[in-house]
C-alpha cells in the first residue's frame, strides 16, 4: 500500500522511496467553522515534491511523472483538527498520486465477439423487432 512513511523516507512503490528531506512542508490555518483552537492553530498541511530536481527518481520515473503530473506535485490535507494527522494524510495522498502516475497501463488487446455473444445480440434484435411489430395497427387486406 503506498503512503507508508517509515523512518526518514516515504515508500511510494517497490521501486521508489522518497527521502522526507526532499519534501517541502507548509502549514496554515484550516478554513471553515471552528472554535478558538481552529482559529489559532496551523493544522492545514501542504506538502510539495519537486519532481524535476529530485535525486531519488530514475530517468524513466522522472519522465513519466513530468509528463503526467508536471514539474512539481502539491498535496493539501485539512481534514483533521490535528496537524500530525493532516501530515499523515498529506503523505498518503502524495504517495497515492505518485504511484498512480507511475503505473503503466497495459495496452488493450481487441478481441472478436464470441459466437454466443453474437447469437445473444441477434436474439435481442429479433425480440425488439417483434415487440415493435406488435405495436403497429393491423394491416388491411385488399
Amino acid at each position: 500500500m503506498p503512503g507508508r512513511a517509515r523512518g526518514s523516507e516515504l515508500r511510494v512503490s517497490r521501486s521508489l522511496r522518497v527521502p522526507l528531506e526532499e519534501l517541502e512542508w507548509r502549514f496554515s490555518g484550516s478554513g471553515g467553522p471552528g472554535g478558538q483552537h481552529a482559529n489559532t492553530s496551523n493544522t492545514r498541511a501542504e506538502v510539495r515534491f519537486d519532481v524535476a530536481s529530485s535525486p531519488s527518481l530514475g530517468p524513466r520515473q522522472r519522465a513519466r511523472l513530468l509528463e503526467r503530473l508536471g514539474p512539481s506535485v502539491r498535496v493539501v490535507a485539512s481534514d483533521s483538527r490535528s496537524q500530525s494527522r493532516n501530515r499523515e494524510l498529506a503523505l498518503e495522498r502524495l504517495a497515492a498520486r505518485l504511484a498512480g502516475a507511475l503505473r503503466v497501463e497495459r495496452p488493450r488487446v481487441s478481441t472478436s465477439p464470441t459466437p454466443a455473444s453474437r447469437e445473444r445480440r441477434l436474439e435481442a434484435k429479433r425480440h425488439r423487432s417483434a415487440a415493435k411489430r406488435a405495436r403497429r395497427p393491423p394491416e388491411l387486406e385488399a
